[in-house]
């Protein structure tokens, strides 16, 4: 059973949910978010999800500093994140908030989507068809998801093509 979603409560706000990651697909997916989030006076959401299954097969001090490591890089690139969120959505807007997670990808948006009543939204954006994470296709966010590895998505899922500009997401959003 999932939480209620309470983003039109009084005191609370519609969150758009963005994975922060490497992909090309992720400027896409978060600009368009903004983009909503300052016409509906929502905010965004940034996650990134530290995936270090190899972590545990090494000894101590070397699982730690791949941690340290990896951490230090999705801090950073959460950041560069959220500043390009509040470039686009402009001033007035909810500051993006950034979410740091370690574990399974999917296991980690259903647990964070489930922890914040606010999340409505999952802003997905689809690759190009161009390589993307090492594969051509529609990304690896959307493949898992069309293969139903996130059964227990309890909220709806906007998927941007992955080629749209920006005064494309513009006119869209």
């Amino acid at each position: 059973m999932s939480r209620r979603r309470q983003s039109h409560e009084p005191g609370h706000y519609r969150k758009f949910l963005v994975i922060a990651d490497d992909t090309a697909e992720c400027d896409r997916a978060l600009y368009y978010a903004a983009r909503r989030a300052a016409r509906t006076h929502g905010g965004v959401v940034l996650l990134g999800v530290l995936e270090l299954a190899d972590a545990s097969s090494q000894w101590l001090g070397v699982a730690e500093l791949m941690r340290a490591e990896a951490t230090d890089k999705a801090e950073a690139r959460l950041g560069q994140l959220a500043a390009r969120a509040r470039a686009v959505s402009g001033a007035g807007a909810h500051d993006p908030e950034q979410v740091l997670r370690e574990g399974e990808l999917a296991a980690e948006i259903l647990k964070v989507i489930e922890a914040d009543e606010d999340i409505a939204i999952l802003v997905l954006a689809a690759g190009t068809g161009h390589e993307s994470a090492g594969s051509p296709g529609p990304g690896p966010l959307i493949a898992s998801l069309a293969k139903g590895v996130w059964a227990g998505l309890h909220i709806p899922v906007t998927i941007v093509p992955g080629g749209l500009s920006d005064a494309e997401i513009d006119a869209l959003a």
